[in-house]
């Protein structure tokens, strides 16, 4: 039997260099907004960006988010519960999809004392997307 000394790095060179074939389309990407209402008869406050991401990281966050980050996980897998609830299938995914997402907002907003606990959560998706010259956001 002959063994060739490169057959190794041949089937470990897909999992260290990426393929992005995986994208089917490049499409708008989900945002989650929030806003509470502190009665069911009185209108919801302001639209607040849920988790909005921050405009400037130092060397040393940068770092240490590329070890530790279950925050920026957790907001990955929001995203993903969002795209799938824009392209429900069935009634009992997006059902799903909306409770993982009202549930996982509210936990996030008791956590860290950001409402009221008799106030009412409402949330919203946004769809954000590069258009035009320069790849502005709209």
């Amino acid at each position: 039997m002959r063994v060739f000394p490169f057959t190794g790095l041949r089937l470990l060179l897909p999992a260290i260099v990426p393929s992005w074939r995986f994208f089917d389309a490049v499409t708008a990407s989900p945002r989650l907004d929030y806003a509470l209402a502190p009665a069911s008869d009185t209108p919801a406050g302001p639209w607040r960006e849920f988790r909005p991401r921050p405009a400037v990281l130092t060397p040393a966050t940068m770092l240490r988010r590329l070890l530790w980050n279950p925050q920026w996980n957790e907001s990955l897998h929001l995203v993903s519960l969002a795209e799938r609830l824009l392209g429900a299938a069935s009634a009992e995914t997006a059902a799903h999809s909306q409770r993982e997402l009202l549930l996982r907002v509210a936990r996030d907003l008791d956590r860290n004392g950001g409402c009221a606990h008799d106030a009412l959560l409402q949330i919203r998706l946004r769809l954000v997307s590069r258009v035009g010259p320069g790849d502005a956001i709209a």
